[in-house]
């Protein structure tokens, strides 16, 4: 579809191929600096060593001279952005860990000792007594 418009000729959205992939190119580049902002912004809110005087600096320059500011941010301070975040996933692991255990039940060790006790009470005999002992260590 064709426009005339003063004189000039537009040939719109789908008039080539090439306006496609510069289309595409721009949009690629605007969402890779938004995942880049928003990494930015939500480190400089994770980060407990940074005062909230400098934290508010960051944003005023983010908000005024963004791509420049976050090309420095990234410089300046992208060896600290990934230290966080290996903490920050190492926490999250460390916690994961915690609440499976404490979710799957008891160790090897204490179910065959849970076995021994009832055995001794009498309530299972020897055979099942092996059996859970075998489930167990299995």
């Amino acid at each position: 579809m064709r426009f005339i418009d003063a004189g000039v000729e537009y040939q719109g959205f789908w008039g080539s191929f090439w306006d496609l992939i510069w289309w595409f190119l721009w949009a690629f580049i605007f969402v890779s600096y938004l995942f880049a902002l928003f990494a930015i912004i939500s480190d400089l809110f994770h980060d407990t060593k940074l005062s909230g005087g400098w934290k508010a600096v960051w944003i005023f320059f983010l908000i005024f001279f963004p791509i420049i500011t976050a090309l420095v941010y990234l410089i300046a301070r992208g060896k600290g952005m990934g230290d966080r975040q290996v903490a920050a996933a190492q926490q999250y692991k460390a916690a994961q860990d915690d609440y499976i255990k404490s979710v799957a039940g008891t160790s090897p060790a204490d179910q065959i000792a849970q076995a021994k006790s009832l055995l001794d009470s009498g309530a299972i005999s020897h055979a099942e007594f092996e059996t859970l002992k075998a489930k167990a260590l299995s």
